[in-house]
């Protein structure tokens, strides 16, 4: 069990079954159009995944957190970290819609390119060696690969602050990972 960071396939985004997100992609095209914005459609000029995002967001955060309050604004923080669903779209503020997720009354939903800008920001504050780190083609590769001992392996042969907070380095490199995935793949991502 735990929590994971996952894409949502095209399939699934419209699906009304179990695992569906019918009723946030129609709250969320409902709220684009009254804002002007054209609607987000999975996939739409992005090439279809391979597989899957899939990561599990199990190390302490604290370190993280604190480097985000270090580092950026408090709006910028909220940006990066409160969000429930990422979509590969450029948003100004995150839209809050009436539809729970899965851990909150609501859903809060937030553009990739704002977290992408704020993740490379933070992975350039710690020196993240992104040419070391995978880059995400495979299940639970993150995950793996900063828990079970190439992390630890990478950060003795590059040093640098990232490699001082393995735990904080994990997070960056997901969200950095995440938001580039969602922008390559035309694909929003979710907690589960």
């Amino acid at each position: 069990m735990g929590v994971y960071l996952v894409s949502v396939a095209t399939q699934d985004w419209f699906a009304r079954e179990e695992g569906g997100h019918a009723e946030v992609a129609s709250a969320l095209a409902e709220e684009l159009r009254r804002r002007g914005l054209p609607p987000y459609r999975p996939g739409a000029g992005a090439r279809e995944a391979p597989g899957w995002f899939e990561e599990k967001v199990s190390p302490s955060m604290d370190g993280f957190v604190a480097l985000c309050r270090a580092r950026l604004t408090d709006a910028e923080v909220a940006t990066l970290l409160d969000w429930s669903v990422l979509v590969p779209l450029s948003l100004d503020e995150g839209i809050t819609l009436p539809v729970g997720s899965a851990y909150t009354d609501e859903t809060l939903v937030a553009g990739a390119p704002q977290v992408l800008a704020l993740a490379e920001r933070l992975a350039a504050v710690i020196g993240l060696p992104l040419d070391a780190i995978p880059a995400t083609g495979g299940n639970l590769e993150l995950t793996l690969w900063f828990l079970d001992g190439e992390g630890r392996e990478a950060a003795a042969t590059h040093p640098g602050p990232w490699a001082e907070d393995l735990d904080a380095a994990f997070y960056v490199a997901l969200y950095l990972r995440a938001a580039r995935y969602a922008l390559r793949y035309g694909c929003a991502m979710k907690y589960c």
